[in-house]
């Protein structure tokens, strides 16, 4: 059985070294960066190399959101809008912005299944609101709970039409994160009772394959663990209290939000009762050693993994890119949109 763990790659080749490394060790899935993704061509050679490390036709994610986060982005690949977008439009015209949101997440589907990618860390389901961290900012669709969870249905089906597993982002909800994660651990005072209203989109969307949870401490729920290492987080409230079954991961362990060393964050992460630990940045040496400290995938994690990977196949029938597109600018006029819209925080790292 794979070991419970997504790991990232060094760059837009598979190196002899990493390619023994996967084959000995056997990690469940991989994540591609920027640093990865250089041309179509490319991407699918590498793709195709992963899944041959490990001799299967393992899931391979990637954070493609639209806006900022966007790995295959100009000019190699058309430029999205951020998912701010939709909830803009969503005041104007709900239904048109439900279909514009599907059509956004069918046409990343396409170029991602286009290229041997078939999970994407998408859609983000936190809730966009004042005084937060622009960590979030405009990758949230709104600040309205309801408005959140219909516009992430879209783009959950968009998703999986062309062939792509989705996965929410970021429960319970970071909306109200005033740090940003990958520099520092974030706390959020609020009431449980507010809590619940942020988790309102993705009690609307748990029938999703699966879920990334951050790294941020709800004091009304775990005053002292972060969300990724919390038993009665994970447990007690997404698993019996919301009743979410699809996988869970967690986001990127070496954010500097966590500062224990590698075996206390794998440790926690698996008490708590993650499915799959995720480390997306590091030397080969500490990728070694971090698949070491992961478990073998077994009982429901297994299942969950299983299931996942259901979601992700290439569409009977292949999606008409220029269709799509042509609906998507009727909808949006995105190509006379596009510059209206926000631009990125140049102080803001580009996490590649």
């Amino acid at each position: 059985m794979p070991v419970a763990c997504i790991i990232d790659v060094a760059g837009p080749v598979l190196t002899v070294q990493e390619r023994r490394l996967f084959a000995a060790r056997d990690p469940w899935a991989f994540i591609l960066f920027g640093r990865s993704c250089e041309t179509p061509a490319q991407l699918r050679a590498l793709c195709e190399d992963l899944r041959d490390s490990v001799g299967r036709a393992c899931l391979i994610f990637i954070d493609q959101e639209g806006g900022r986060v966007q790995r295959l982005g100009p000019p190699v690949w058309p430029r999205l809008p951020a998912l701010s977008y939709y909830g803009r439009l969503w005041q104007d015209n709900p239904a048109h912005a439900l279909e514009a949101c599907n059509l956004h997440h069918q046409i990343m589907g396409e170029m991602l299944i286009g290229v041997g990618i078939n999970a994407n860390c998408s859609p983000c389901l936190d809730l966009r609101l004042e005084g937060a961290s622009r960590a979030i900012g405009d990758r949230a669709l709104s600040a309205d709970p309801q408005c959140v969870a219909d516009l992430g249905q879209a783009g959950l089906a968009g998703l999986r039409a062309a062939g792509v597993a989705g996965v929410l982002k970021h429960l319970p909800g970071q909306g109200r994160a005033a740090l940003d994660s990958h520099e520092a651990l974030p706390r959020i005072a609020a009431s449980k009772e507010v809590l619940e209203q942020d988790l309102l989109p993705f009690r609307a969307n748990q029938s999703a394959p699966m879920g990334m949870i951050g790294h941020v401490v709800y004091e009304a729920i775990d005053p002292v663990a972060p969300a990724s290492q919390s038993a009665p987080l994970v447990q007690t409230w997404i698993r019996e209290a919301m009743g979410f079954d699809g996988l869970l991961m967690t986001d990127d362990l070496t954010m500097k939000a966590l500062d224990q060393p590698d075996e206390v964050k794998a440790a926690r992460v698996f008490d708590a009762g993650i499915d799959i630990a995720m480390r997306c940045h590091g030397t080969l040496e500490e990728r070694d050693a971090f698949l070491q400290l992961c478990p073998q995938l077994a009982g429901a994690s297994l299942a969950r993994a299983q299931r996942a990977e259901s979601y992700a196949h290439k569409p009977e029938v292949a999606l008409d890119s220029e269709h799509l597109w042509a609906r998507f600018t009727e909808l949006t006029g995105w190509e006379k949109a596009i510059t209206l819209s926000i631009s990125p925080d140049p102080t803001r790292k580009a996490w590649a």
